[in-house]
């Protein structure tokens, strides 16, 4: 694992289907305190109730806080972007919400979100890319590296669906591949 970034504000994580479990597995191992937040963007229904920050709730040892429009940024949280909506981040203490047209087929979407971080936050954001079936979140990878963050991304291998991280290997240039297994073990480093 390349080393070059040592003052990580912000850990933005991008999934879609099959990513659920990697997620539970991360947060049920990540350490008590971390001088960071983590940004989830995961692909979800628009209009159904919401049980994902419940359920993740019940195996974080941290908060878990679904954003609403103009939320405050704190460290040692884990955020949840709400369905239906994009998130965007207006500078390192505020994020807002935004509904405008879907993007790669998804709101919220990942490239979106990522673009947005790597705009606020450049060498100081991590972001990774789970497992999915359709290319979003490889664009705002690009943007991130162009920005001079980290960029991560699932073993294609470990992925239930493995479209998204293969389609993020194959085009972007990453710092390190993930896998369910040592995710956690990579934040817990930094």
């Amino acid at each position: 694992m390349k080393s070059k970034n040592t003052n990580t504000e912000l850990i933005v994580i991008g999934g879609s289907a099959g990513s659920l479990q990697v997620i539970l597995e991360m947060v049920k191992n990540l350490n008590e305190k971390l001088a960071f937040p983590i940004v989830l963007i995961v692909h979800r229904k628009a209009g159904s109730t919401s049980i994902l920050p419940v359920l993740l709730q019940q195996f974080s040892s941290r908060k878990v806080v679904e954003i609403e429009d103009k939320t405050e940024i704190q460290n040692n949280i884990l955020y949840i972007v709400p369905a239906d909506y994009h998130l965007l981040f207006e500078n390192k203490k505020l994020m807002s919400l935004d509904s405008s047209e879907k993007m790669n087929y998804s709101r919220p979407s990942i490239d979106v979100t990522f673009k947005s971080a790597a705009e606020i936050y450049g060498e100081n954001v991590i972001g990774v890319l789970l497992s999915g079936a359709n290319a979003d979140g490889v664009e705002g990878l690009g943007y991130i590296k162009k920005n001079t963050g980290q960029v991560w991304i699932q073993d294609p291998e470990t992925a239930e669906v493995d479209y998204m991280p293969k389609h993020a290997v194959d085009e972007i240039e990453y710092d390190l591949i993930i896998t369910p297994d040592n995710l956690a073990d990579y934040i817990n480093q930094l």
